[in-house]
């Protein structure tokens, strides 16, 4: 038999978004690949899980009676925003408002769901409110705020545009599925309890060290998941508002281990180390002569001095680009102070 393939290390990978699951995680993971969430009648186990995960994504996210439920990631959760915005209002020519620093997933749910993606472009990495409500009218269905984007790991004043949705009878989505469980012990405002949020996308798989799949799509009321809901006559339950027909239950026990083990302690103690590092590096690369983006969550974003990307890669060191070149480093909880003492000495190679 051939020798089956070993995952890719950890040790050097910079730039992704997820990070290597917590052992409580991947034990409820392995116990439960065989299950399918998406069947709740049937595999009723797993039902009573994905309730206790959208319980604990609401104290996550600031809401005491959440409505939700597991998702296979990000871009569907954001998918199922947009579409609950489209489907509960009274236009035929839907538009979606965002910063230009909202994930690529808004540009899929434009093409998929026939709406139209206007995006403002941002001061400082954050969106502008103003240049937002240029863009914002009568057929404006959905507001967007990014609270830890992609490229910069930046938030977004949320209540401001949670403001100037509900002002144009629209809904507030924000993204949050980075930053979500690191934002918890942050001076910033940006979930339920802080604005008048309607839907909320958080992924237990990044931050929340969660085994993929294990997005999560939160929202204040019931009656906005309804605007998904399809009927499901030959399964035990009768409809379903998830986007994918079976669902990894393997997703959702993670996500309930990983949050019962680390929720709240667990996050704030590696919130406080991830920070610490990402401040770390921008205070080396800045002293080396870099350009730095001040990191807002651990993320670094900066401009180095000389073109060392392609070398960098050639030493196993797997890094990526903003759109506009810098370099980009995810402090993910196995992104160590030695594995970073490591990458900076290996940039000063050059």
């Amino acid at each position: 038999m051939a020798q089956l393939a070993e995952p890719q290390d950890f040790q050097r990978v910079l730039s992704s978004m997820c990070t290597e699951p917590h052992p409580a995680a991947r034990a409820a993971a392995e116990e439960f690949l065989a299950t399918n969430s998406g069947d709740p009648g049937t595999y009723e186990t797993v039902a009573d899980l994905e309730e206790r995960a959208v319980e604990l994504l609401g104290a996550v996210t600031g809401h005491s009676d959440p409505a939700g439920y597991v998702a296979s990631g990000g871009t569907e959760a954001n998918i199922q925003a947009v579409r609950i915005a489209r489907n509960r209002a009274e236009t035929d020519d839907p538009n979606v408002v965002a910063p230009a620093s909202a994930h690529f997933s808004f540009t899929k749910a434009a093409d998929v769901l026939g709406v139209e993606l206007r995006t403002a472009p941002t001061t400082g990495h954050r969106a502008d409110v103003d240049a937002m409500a240029e863009l914002v009218d009568a057929d404006t269905v959905c507001v967007v705020a990014v609270a830890g984007s992609t490229e910069y790991g930046y938030v977004d004043p949320v209540p401001a545009l949670a403001d100037l949705a509900h002002d144009a009878g629209a809904l507030c989505h924000v993204d949050a599925a980075w930053g979500g469980f690191v934002l918890p012990f942050s001076d910033h405002r940006w979930h339920f309890g802080h604005a008048d949020v309607d839907t909320l996308t958080i992924d237990p798989h990044k931050m929340g060290q969660a085994a993929i799949p294990a997005g999560g799509l939160v929202a204040r009321s019931r009656d906005l998941l309804d605007e998904l809901a399809v009927r499901t006559p030959y399964l035990e339950s009768r409809s379903q508002v998830s986007l994918t027909g079976t669902r990894s239950g393997a997703g959702v026990a993670s996500a309930v281990a990983a949050m019962e083990a680390l929720w709240p302690e667990g996050y704030r103690e590696q919130y406080h180390t991830s920070m610490a590092n990402a401040e770390w590096l921008a205070d080396r690369l800045a002293a080396r002569g870099h350009d730095v983006v001040e990191p807002d969550l651990p993320l670094v974003a900066a401009a180095l001095s000389v073109p060392v990307t392609d070398e960098l890669r050639s030493r196993g060191w797997r890094v990526a680009k903003t759109g506009a070149g810098e370099l980009r480093v995810v402090c993910m909880p196995h992104v160590t102070r030695a594995v970073l003492e490591s990458f900076v000495a290996d940039l000063d190679w050059y």
